[in-house]
């Protein structure tokens, strides 16, 4: 009897593995992945301005499934119309970029350096390639190949991937979900630009009787023509002065530091010893410095020459990464225990103050790129404004100011720049650059991507999870902490 079970079991096993593995895949081609048409690689335009909304419409010309009107990776349309949004060239996206992870952020690398010793180093480097390969895999998923086997752009934006994916489980709530996400990290970046402002200024002004409330009161007025701006080739230009000041300052205290090359002896990283809840919120500040992902759809759509999207994204990283590092390592060096939040505050009174002016000219012009982002994200989005009805100016300019106060108000209730920074780096920073790119990189491209590649999304999911999860419990453990203490 035995042997017979035995037999049966060998025999049936086989097949019953085939069938669970079968039933498997269709449950995942039919819930979880992102539909027939795109699992063959092929782009039907009007299915696709169905099931997407008609987000891909050019404004040339209505699309018909006689004349299809995709976005092609050249930012024209199949029929030769253009999209109307104005035009950027491949240096000004570069500095928008730029502006994005190389702002004034990196200021808070030495400190987070010091909470993370030697694995500090390795986060500053592994973060930049992680995101500059989910920055390039999140634009990808803008695309689909037509039946010629050319790339077409048929998605506008973050959450038209999102309802694209979440279209079987959830198809009202992933675009919803994923637009809610970006405007909370846009306007905490908001609010961190406003934090360091004035802070800034307090220590710039010292012989001024300012107290860190009027200070920021000052920032929200030098701030209120941001309302008014509407071309993103005005942010580009503000992101080239930004990126520049910034080179500057970064060069100004590096060359400090070498001077001071004589102390490096007595500093040393930690190598094992290293506090968990300090290196969580290190890993927040690190990833939070990289973030950029919310703003390239924007920016590759409205590129000149969309082919050299890849390449603007891998040197500007590049050159994150390079700065950010040697800026990290000397100012840790010169400094060690002692490295504040803030690395200006370490210099000298003197050199202080002229770096501080420059980097609150540089906060204040660094601040119209998230907020401009976010009010277009809840202006189009979420409140569905039509920017061409009557009276859409007074709501526009409404909405705006409404957000800027908010940035304000939010400003002088947390002050703590570095557990700030952490927290919103931690929540919304890491799944918006690590999770949900990989994620969706793997419903969309499933049937396209090798096993190395299915690995490596699965392995930044895991790391995008990780991060929030702990991150935020960690960040929101110390601001706890500094209240107390205050």
């Amino acid at each position: 009897m035995r042997a017979e079970l035995w037999s049966f079991w060998t025999s049936s096993a086989p097949s019953s593995l085939s069938w669970v593995k079968t039933c498997a895949e269709a449950l995942w081609m039919k819930r979880f992945h992102a539909g027939a048409e795109e699992n063959q690689g092929l782009v039907v335009r009007d299915e696709l301005a169905h099931t997407y909304g008609d987000v891909c419409r050019c404004d040339s010309q209505a699309s018909s499934p006689e004349n299809p009107a995709a976005f092609r990776s050249d930012g024209s349309c199949e029929d030769g119309a253009h999209s109307t949004r104005p035009k950027i060239t491949t240096w000004e996206a570069g500095w928008n970029v730029t502006n994005a992870i190389q702002g004034i952020f990196v200021l808070g690398l030495p400190y987070a350096l010091l909470q993370s010793g030697y694995m500090g180093l390795l986060l500053l480097v592994l973060a930049a390639l992680i995101c500059s390969y989910t920055g390039k895999i999140l634009v990808s998923c803008l695309y689909e190949e037509d039946e010629n086997g050319h790339s077409v752009r048929v998605r506008r934006n973050y959450e038209d991937i999102a309802t694209a994916c979440c279209r079987h489980i959830c198809p009202y709530i992933g675009g919803k979900v994923v637009n809610a996400a970006q405007v909370v990290e846009l306007v905490m970046t908001c609010i961190l630009y406003l934090v360091v402002s004035s802070n800034l200024m307090c220590h710039s002004l010292f012989f001024l009787p300012l107290t860190p409330a009027a200070c920021s009161a000052i920032t929200f007025l030098i701030l209120v023509p941001c309302m008014l701006i509407r071309d993103l080739r005005v942010l580009s230009r503000l992101s080239l002065f930004c990126s520049l000041a910034q080179f500057l300052i970064t060069f100004i205290v590096i060359g400090y530091c070498l001077r001071q090359s004589s102390q490096w002896a007595s500093r040393r990283l930690s190598a094992v010893m290293v506090d968990f809840d300090g290196f969580q919120v290190a890993v927040g500040v690190i990833i939070f410095s990289y973030t950029s992902q919310i703003y390239l759809p924007t920016l590759e759509e409205s590129m000149t020459d969309r082919l050299d999207f890849n390449s603007m994204i891998d040197w500007t990283h590049i050159l994150a990464c390079v700065l950010k590092t040697a800026l990290s390592v000397v100012a840790f060096l010169t400094w060690g225990e002692e490295t504040k939040e803030v690395i200006t505050d370490n210099l000298p009174t003197a050199l202080r103050m002229v770096v501080n002016l420059c980097l609150l000219a540089k906060a204040l012009l660094s601040y119209p790129l998230p907020f401009y982002a976010a009010a277009e994200i809840l202006q189009t989005g979420v409140l569905k404004l039509n920017s061409s009805a009557e009276g859409s100016e007074r709501g526009t300019l409404l909405l705006r100011g409404s957000l800027l106060f908010l940035t304000l108000i939010m400003a002088l209730c947390v002050p703590h720049f570095s557990l700030l920074m952490g927290l919103t780096g931690s929540v919304t920073g890491a799944a918006m650059t690590l999770l949900l790119p990989a994620l969706f990189h793997l419903q969309l491209k499933w049937t396209q991507l090798g096993v190395s590649r299915r690995i490596l999304d699965l392995l930044i999911l895991l790391l995008g999870c990780f991060c929030s999860i702990s991150g935020v419990i960690c960040s929101i453990k110390g601001m706890i902490t500094a209240f107390e203490d205050k």
